[in-house]
């Protein structure tokens, strides 16, 4: 293992729970591990220390450790293995090659009909799931929406995202069956930059059905976030079934 953590705990903070102005200690931790990848001292593959040492190293709860491992899980920065430990994962090449496409246009580029089926879009206060994504504080204001795109009466993407309301406050009052929140979220929120992650996963029941999934048929996803007025504004989770989706880039 050849991590060293530089970050320490502020003054301010006690256990995730952060003074006025503070990070909580789960986003310092998660913080500490994306610098170790950037600068090359975390490379594929390194172990990350356990539970316990985080817990000695920020002076933090079990709980608090245990998020911050599953918060990198979740957004594909480290593998789990139980009994044995975090590890970095393979880091995907060829995030910085795609452009943010509507698939509305793609879809009526291949000369095939669009439409959409909204299944939730509803104003919150973010939780201790949300809230790390968007980089906000727990109990802050977003938008959570679920959408299925489809192409020529088929399922092609299911789309799961988190808005910032602050940047884009009239979100949950719109209709998405035929316009996308691509569209909106580019109008009112210009993008300044993004991130993409792209991995292939086992999609849940739940997910499978809105897909019309077979069991065991595999399911491309892609996390991707996006940033606008110096805040992040928007992280979706966007499943692709497998067997009817492609994922191209060019330079």
């Amino acid at each position: 293992m050849n991590m060293t953590f530089d970050l320490k705990p502020r003054a301010s903070m006690r256990d995730g729970r952060p003074g006025l102005g503070a990070d909580p200690l789960y986003a310092v931790i998660k913080q500490s591990v994306t610098e170790g990848i950037q600068s090359g001292a975390l490379k594929p593959g390194d172990r990350l220390p356990s539970e316990a040492e985080l817990v000695d190293r920020f002076g933090v709860s079990r709980m608090t450790a245990n998020r911050a491992l599953r918060e990198l899980q979740k957004e594909g920065v480290i593998i789990r293995h139980a009994g044995v430990g975090s590890f970095i994962a393979e880091q995907q090449p060829i995030g910085h090659m795609i452009e943010i496409r509507n698939i509305a246009d793609e879809i009526r580029g291949r000369g095939h009909e669009y439409h959409a089926e909204v299944v939730e879009n509803a104003a919150l206060k973010s939780d201790a799931d949300s809230a790390p994504l968007l980089g906000v504080a727990i109990g802050t204001s977003v938008f959570h929406s679920i959408i299925v795109h489809y192409e020529a009466g088929e399922p092609l993407q299911l789309e799961d995202r988190y808005v910032l309301a602050a940047i884009a406050p009239g979100y949950c009052n719109l209709d998405f069956s035929e316009h996308t929140p691509n569209e909106y979220l580019t109008q009112v929120a210009p993008i300044e930059r993004f991130e993409h992650r792209v991995r292939s996963v086992m999609p849940e029941p739940r997910v499978r059905k809105l897909l019309h999934m077979r069991a065991g048929e595999p399911a491309l996803v892609m996390t991707r976030r996006t940033w606008s007025q110096g805040r992040v504004a928007s992280f979706a989770t966007l499943t692709h079934p497998g067997n009817r989706f492609e994922l191209t880039a060019a330079l």
